[in-house]
């Protein structure tokens, strides 16, 4: 019986069969259960949203009942005709006050226009607010009619006791009861009348207010009942922790929630309720929308969460009130998805047991299957085309394990072949391990793989494995170039003891012998011929894979260097820093990689990230290609393409001659000559001091005075005579600077020193996107862009205080890292050297995030960055080729490298590790000359670093 593919385990099978149907009626048992539970709950919060509508309203009415027993008490008393006697009645309204805490006030109300009122002041903001005299508790309000009839308006205020503490007039008073709808309401009708809810404008309460008309009809009592307790209660009756519960009225006001400071809209002065839209609450919202929700509890979706909503009505006096009640879903039922998880768990455990007796059931029931083991020898012997099918009933379990045992071996050393061709990058080290595993799993004594090399042609010993005496190298006669196989086993006198097959590539030019040493009497069979055959043809791609590979690794780090050498030569003063800074750098590097303790004790490089590096350092200046020598090299404060000192010296030389012309014109017009010959030498000794001050600022220094900058301005102010066209043989860019400058009719007088116009060189089309906000800065510079290309003004080039660089040179010397940047982002690198453009483009950044080109701070630079940074600072301090510096000795340079480690220019653990590691030494003993190698103090400098700043 034949077999087309692979069949599927009986144990597996049975055991599925019992999980799945476990698993499918566990899974229905637990949904029908959750589903139950689901019901009930829900039932559950619908009767519980009924119980707290009927807790909401009873506390209402407790609150509501003792107010309307006492005013109608009230209203049995006879009605007072002046203030005196109204207020001999004023124990009476303090003990109503007093006997429900939930009164803020008690009031009357006269058809005259009279109103007396009692307020109970135990707000701080409230005695601030009427200006209570200390130790006030009640506030008596008063407008009556005087012996004249006029109204007036009076406060006063009583202590605890009711003693007056003070009585204020307040003609400004004038509230008329007979204006209000609860006066009027009240009057018209007998019994006692509720207001709809609304905020107390004096003590900012919720609250509505209770009236009834005297029994002898001579006055309207009234009371203002807060309902503000019913926020606060409403909070207890939640069912969950996330529930909302709110009372509003007919036109949606918020009546009662627990946060008060939602429910009062200020509105300038006045005050009023806020509508639920208004709560900022959209559970309750989207609830009161729903015109449809009752007492059920019933689903609805807000922002994307599901709620269940209920409403209840109140019956209070009348008012028209209902309780909205929202329970987010996932806390109703969290009960119940907490039994369906109980279940889903008791489930699998029944699952996992039942799973233990299938795979047993499986294994008694598979076991006469187990007899194919005979027919898988073949396979262990590479013969692959042999039926697979019961031909005898064989079941010893020991003989079935050799033969896979023996199989898995020879399909592990395939494996470990196809991933040693498919890893290793080194040629010679995949050769010896391919040749290992192949030697392994053929079964042969040894080994030897010999590839093609040199001119004149001969083979060269690549990888050997157990084998001893193979020659390293085999000599190859001419004409035999095609039959390698029976060179090399001529050579090694194997004829007949031995596998060799020649390797060629993929354009069947040849690459080498590989070579397999058979025991003795050993014979090659058919198949395994086929499957050296087949594998040498892998590692024949292979070995034409890595040896490309290698070639272009060699071409790439050629043409890297030839740049950084290109580089170099193009100044003849800055030779050498581009092959100095990466050997420097890679020193320190190594420190770095190979600290064992301290902070770099688990920093780590793999082989490709040291590769990476060295790329990236050789590049670090390849910017520099495109930056003028004339301004990298700059030596004097006049020079571009050459030192202009020359120029300004010919206009003293001008001027010199204009002195000699004077004197001679001087005697030939009869003047006197001791006079001119005085003036004349005067006139000589001044030009050649001036033009010996001019000459020295030339040269540039650490710091240039105030004082000196103000006398090149004089200086430049001399005049002489210019008598030729300044617009004859000039190149088309100086034209264009000149096209907008006014023409001068000959002779003209010129400053000795000037700044003109056609100094300034503007950017054009050349103006590189470093600013911030440009749209075409995609590599996210943040430089100051100068307002100029170039300026050439003399005044302004012999004015700089510091070096020989205006601003505009030292923005083009920097700009050489906005053009390594550049160039190398646009190069398409590998994945393995992604970060070049970084760590080359990264040196000139600082740890306090004040460098260039990116502003980037101690945490967006890689400690590769900044031991390039530290590596690019030493070598242009220790340079001894700079043409506008003196070389530093080791030690000035030590102390410049702490100072800026202190100032968080460069990383201070790295410089740290620089001078106690000696790589400061190491590289002074390669590169510096002898007078620059002092001594330095490192214990010194290591506590510098340490110190306060």
């Amino acid at each position: 019986m034949s077999r087309s593919g692979r069949g599927v385990s009986l144990q597996l099978v049975v055991a599925l069969a019992i999980v799945l149907g476990m698993l499918v009626l566990g899974s229905a048992l637990a949904w029908q259960g959750y589903r139950g539970l689901r019901q009930t709950l829900v039932a559950a919060a619908g009767d519980a949203a009924q119980q707290v509508g009927k807790t909401i309203d009873e506390r209402a009415r407790r609150l509501v009942d003792p107010a309307q027993s006492s005013i109608r008490l009230l209203a049995f008393n006879p009605t007072a005709g002046d203030l005196q006697q109204r207020l001999q009645g004023l124990a009476q309204l303090v003990e109503t006050l007093k006997a429900n805490r939930m009164l803020s006030a008690a009031y009357l109300g006269y058809p005259n226009g009279d109103f007396l009122l009692v307020r109970r002041l135990r707000d701080p903001q409230l005695l601030e607010r009427f200006e209570a005299p200390a130790g006030t508790r009640y506030l008596v309000q008063s407008v009556s009619h005087g012996t004249d009839g006029a109204l007036l308006g009076e406060w006063r205020f009583y202590d605890p006791a009711l003693n007056l503490l003070s009585t204020q007039l307040k003609p400004d008073y004038r509230y008329d009861p007979r204006t209000r709808p609860w006066f009027s309401e009240a009057s018209a009708r007998p019994g006692t009348v509720l207001t709809h809810p609304y905020v107390f404008f004096t003590t900012r309460e919720i609250g509505l207010t209770m009236a009834q008309r005297s029994a002898d009809g001579g006055a309207v009592i009234g009371m203002d009942v807060s309902v503000n307790d019913l926020a606060s209660e409403s909070r207890d009756l939640r069912m969950t922790p996330g529930t909302e519960i709110a009372v509003v009225d007919g036109q949606g006001n918020v009546v009662a929630y627990p946060d008060l400071e939602r429910v009062i809209v200020r509105e300038g002065q006045a005050v009023r309720l806020s509508h639920i839209s208004e709560l900022g609450i959209p559970s309750l919202a989207g609830l009161y929308a729903d015109a449809a929700a009752g007492t059920r509890a019933k689903p609805y979706e807000v922002a994307g969460q599901t709620w269940y909503g209920m409403r209840v009505q109140l019956k209070l006096a009348g008012q028209d009130l209902q309780v909205l009640i929202a329970v987010p879903a996932h806390e109703l039922l969290a009960d119940a998805r907490k039994v369906l998880l109980e279940q889903l768990l008791w489930t699998a455990a029944l699952i996992a047991v039942l799973l233990a007796l299938g795979a047993l059931l499986g294994r008694r029931i598979g076991r006469p299957l187990r007899q194919l083991a005979d027919q898988v020898r073949g396979l262990a012997s590479f013969d692959f085309s042999s039926p697979v099918g019961v031909a005898s009933r064989v079941s010893e379990v020991r003989e079935l394990s050799q033969v896979l045992g023996r199989m898995a071996g020879t399909i592990g050393s395939f494996q470990a072949i196809t991933l040693t061709l498919s890893r290793e990058s080194q040629l010679e080290r995949m050769l010896d391990g391919v040749l290992s595993h192949l030697v392994d799993a053929a079964g042969v004594s040894a080994g030897a793989v010999y590839l093609l090399d040199g001119e004149p042609a001969q083979l060269r010993l690549a990888a050997a494995c157990r084998g001893e005496g193979y020659p390293a190298q085999l000599a190859l006669e001419e004409g035999r170039q095609h039959d390698l196989a029976a060179v090399v086993t001529q050579a090694l006198a194997l004829e007949g003891r031995s596998l060799a097959l020649v390797l060629r590539d993929r354009s069947q030019a040849l690459l080498g012998v590989l070579l397999l040493q058979l025991e003795s009497g050993a014979e090659v069979g058919g198949p395994f011929r086929r499957f050296v055959e087949e594998l040498s043809g892998a590692a024949a791609v292979a070995i034409e894979t890595r040896q490309l590979a290698e070639a272009q690794q060699r071409l790439l780090d050629a043409m890297i260097k030839l740049l950084a050498d290109a580089i170099d030569a193009k100044s003849p003063y800055t030779g050498g820093h581009c092959e100095r800074v990466p050997q420097l750098a890679q020193m320190l590097l190594d420190q770095a990689v190979g600290a064992a303790s301290g902070p770099f004790a688990s920093f780590s490089m793999t082989e490709a990230e040291c590769y990476e590096f060295r790329v990236a350092a050789w590049l670090h200046d390849c910017g520099k290609i495109t930056s003028p020598e004339y301004v990298v090299d700059k030596a004097t404060k006049l020079e571009t393409l050459y030192n202009r000192i020359h120029e300004v010296r010919m206009r003293f030389e001008v001027l010199w001659r204009d002195a000699e012309l004077a004197y001679w014109q001087g005697l030939a017009e009869g003047g006197q000559g001791e006079a001119l010959q005085a003036a004349l030498t005067r006139s000589q000794t001044e030009l050649q001091a001036d033009f010996a001050f001019v000459a020295k600022a030339n040269i540039g220094g650490e710091f240039m005075e105030q004082a000196d900058i103000e006398r090149l301005q004089q200086i430049g102010q001399r005049r002489w005579l210019r008598h030729f066209d300044n617009r004859l043989g000039l190149s088309r860019d100086e034209e264009v600077r000149l096209a907008g400058v006014p023409v001068a009719p000959l002779p003209v007088a010129e400053p000795l020193l000037a700044d003109r116009p056609e100094h300034r060189v503007p950017w054009g089309t050349r103006k590189p996107p470093v600013a911030k906000d440009d749209p075409r800065n995609q590599w996210g510079f943040d430089m100051r862009l100068p307002a100029h290309a170039s300026d050439h003004g003399e005044l302004y080039n012999l004015s700089i205080r510091r070096g020989t660089l205006n601003d505009e040179e030292r923005f083009k010397i920097n700009e050489h890292i906005v053009q390594t940047i550049i160039m190398l982002s646009s190069l398409p690198f590998p994945r393995q050297l992604r970060r070049v453009p970084d760590i080359a483009g990264n040196h000139h950044e600082r740890m306090d995030g004040n460098g260039y080109p990116r502003r980037l701070g101690q945490d967006a630079l890689s400690i590769p960055e900044r031991v390039m940074a530290i590596a690019d600072i030493f070598e242009a301090l220790t340079a001894a080729d700079r043409p506008y510096k003196a070389a530093k000795t080791l030690s000035e340079s030590v102390k410049i490298m702490v100072f800026m480690a202190r100032d968080r220019h460069i990383d201070g653990e790295l410089l740290r590790l620089f001078l106690g590691s000696g790589v400061y030494r190491q590289y002074a003993e390669r590169f510096l000359r002898a007078e620059q190698i002092d001594e330095v103090d490192v214990g010194y400098w290591l506590g510098q670093l340490d110190a306060p700043l």
